[in-house]
C-alpha cells in the first residue's frame, strides 16, 4: 500500500466518524439521561423510606434493582442510538456459548439475589431479630439482596447467604415478645415435694424478671431412688440479655431459698467402671499394699 492509499483510508476513517460524530453525541446523551433517571428513582425511594420506615429494607432493595434495571435499558438505548444495526439479538448472538457460561457462573448470585428478595416481603425475621442458624446465633443487623449480616453476641460479624437462610430451617428467638424458660431441680428421696415447688414458686413471684402472666408454675416429671426431678417454668422477654438475667437470678435466688428451708439436695456418687478383669486386676496391683502387722 502506497501512501496516497493511506491517505485516502485515513480521510474515508475520518469522514465517516464525523458522518457518526452526532450519532455517538445523541448516544451519550441518552446514557446520561438514563443515569440521571435512575439516580432520581433511588434517591425518591429513599425518601419515602426515611418517612415511612416500614418495610424499609425491602424498598431500598427494590430501590437498587429499578435502578440497575434502568441503567441496563438506558445503556442498550445508548448502544442502539450509536450503531442503528444494533439490537439485542445480536449481543445475544455475540455472547453465545459465553453467555450460559456466564449464567451459570452468576446461578449463586441469581439465587441469593430472589432468596434475599422473598425473605423481604415475606418477613420470617427483621432487622433486630435474634436468631440461630446452624452453630450461628446473633442479631439480624441487615438483610441485603445477596446475604444477611448477623452481629454475634461477642462482637463479631457473620455474612450468611440468603438463599441458605430461605431454605433452612432458622429459629427466630425474638419472634414474640415473651419467652417460656424452664430449669429441672433434682431433689433428694424423702424430700418434702410441696415444699419445695412452693419455695421455688415463691422465689420466681418475687423475680422482677418474671413476667406475671402466664404464671410461673413447678411441676414433678421425673422420680426414682436416686432423686426427685422438679421442673421450674417461667416466662420473661424473649432478648437473649433478658433470658439470661432472669435465668441467673431465678436459680441464685431459688438455691438459696432451698437451702433456707432445708430442702435436701441429692448426694453426688462416684461410679467405678472397669472394663475387664485383666484391667481390675492391673487396678488392683497398681494400688500399695497396706503394711502386715506382727499378729498376722
Amino acid at each position: 500500500m502506497d501512501s496516497s492509499e493511506a491517505w485516502k483510508t485515513v480521510h474515508e476513517m475520518v469522514r465517516g466518524f464525523s458522518a457518526s460524530l452526532p450519532r455517538y453525541i445523541f448516544a451519550i446523551v441518552i446514557a446520561l439521561f438514563f443515569f440521571f433517571l435512575s439516580w432520581l428513582v433511588k434517591s425518591l425511594v429513599r425518601r419515602t423510606t426515611s418517612v415511612d420506615s416500614s418495610h424499609r429494607t425491602l424498598r431500598l432493595a427494590m430501590g437498587r434493582v429499578a435502578q440497575g434495571a434502568i441503567i441496563v435499558i438506558g445503556t442498550l438505548v445508548a448502544v442502539a442510538a450509536a450503531f442503528p444495526g444494533f439490537t439485542p439479538g445480536n449481543l445475544v448472538s455475540a455472547l453465545g456459548i459465553g453467555g450460559i457460561a456466564i449464567g451459570f457462573a452468576f446461578k449463586d448470585i441469581f439465587e441469593n439475589f430472589l432468596a434475599g428478595i422473598l425473605i423481604l416481603v415475606t418477613r420470617p425475621f427483621r432487622i433486630g431479630d435474634q436468631i440461630i442458624y446452624s452453630h450461628y446465633e446473633g442479631t439480624v443487623e441487615e438483610i441485603q439482596t445477596r446475604a444477611t449480616w448477623l452481629k454475634t453476641y461477642d462482637g463479631r460479624r457473620i455474612l450468611i447467604p440468603n438463599s441458605e437462610l430461605f431454605k433452612n430451617s432458622v429459629t427466630v428467638n425474638t419472634a414474640f415478645d415473651t419467652r417460656r424458660l424452664e430449669y429441672d431441680f433434682k431433689l433428694a428421696p424423702g424430700t418434702d415435694i410441696e415444699k419445695a415447688k412452693a419455695t421455688i414458686t415463691g422465689v420466681m413471684k418475687k423475680s422482677r424478671d418474671v413476667l406475671p402472666d402466664p404464671k410461673a408454675d413447678v411441676i414433678v416429671i421425673a422420680f426414682d431412688q436416686a432423686a426427685v426431678t422438679l421442673r421450674a417454668r417461667w416466662w420473661s422477654k424473649s432478648s437473649v440479655s433478658d433470658v439470661l438475667l432472669a435465668q441467673d437470678r431465678v436459680l441464685s435466688s431459688a438455691r438459696k431459698a432451698l437451702t433456707d428451708a432445708g430442702v435436701k439436695l441429692p448426694a453426688t456418687a462416684a461410679a467405678v467402671v472397669i472394663s475387664d478383669g485383666s484391667a481390675a486386676a492391673n487396678a488392683a496391683q497398681s494400688q500399695p499394699q497396706p503394711a502386715l502387722s506382727k499378729d498376722q
